[in-house]
């Protein structure tokens, strides 16, 4: 029986994004792909699609959106900097993902975590409940 070599030609996409250290579990990996939350030219993926080198993925994790290109192919998780050299981040992806963070750092996007409502707050959105069901 011959043994896989650690940069293998096939390499399913949850594992490669794993392994590149996107997601903590191939689970996770997994899920992501199939809630849509990963696309490839425009198009959602299934897990068991194999990224090819070059090829460009849009990627959403939290409130972040990376687009990234296939540098490398690998099917072991390595420490983060050996997981960096898998891939590519455009430019573009890198300014947008600033830029919205600092927008949510400056609350533009009126989400306040001050904590818990107060009584006029808790009001306001039982009202907001109420008229929209």
């Amino acid at each position: 029986m011959a043994q896989k070599s650690e940069e293998d030609d096939k390499v399913r996409l949850d594992k490669w994004l794993w392994a590149a250290r996107f997601y903590k579990t191939r689970a996770l990996a997994k899920a992501a792909i199939e809630s849509g939350k990963v696309h490839c030219r425009g198009e959602r993926c299934k897990p068991g699609k194999e990224p090819r080198l070059g090829d460009e993925f849009v990627l959403r994790t939290g409130f972040d959106e990376r687009t990234v290109v296939v540098k490398a192919l690998s099917v072991v998780r390595k420490g983060a900097p050996e997981a960096q050299t898998l891939y590519e981040e455009t430019a573009e992806s890198i300014a947008r993902r600033e830029q919205a963070a600092a927008m949510r750092k400056a609350g533009a996007l009126g989400v306040s975590t001050d904590g818990r409502p107060n009584k006029k707050q808790r009001r306001q959105l039982h009202q907001l409940h109420d008229s929209a069901g």
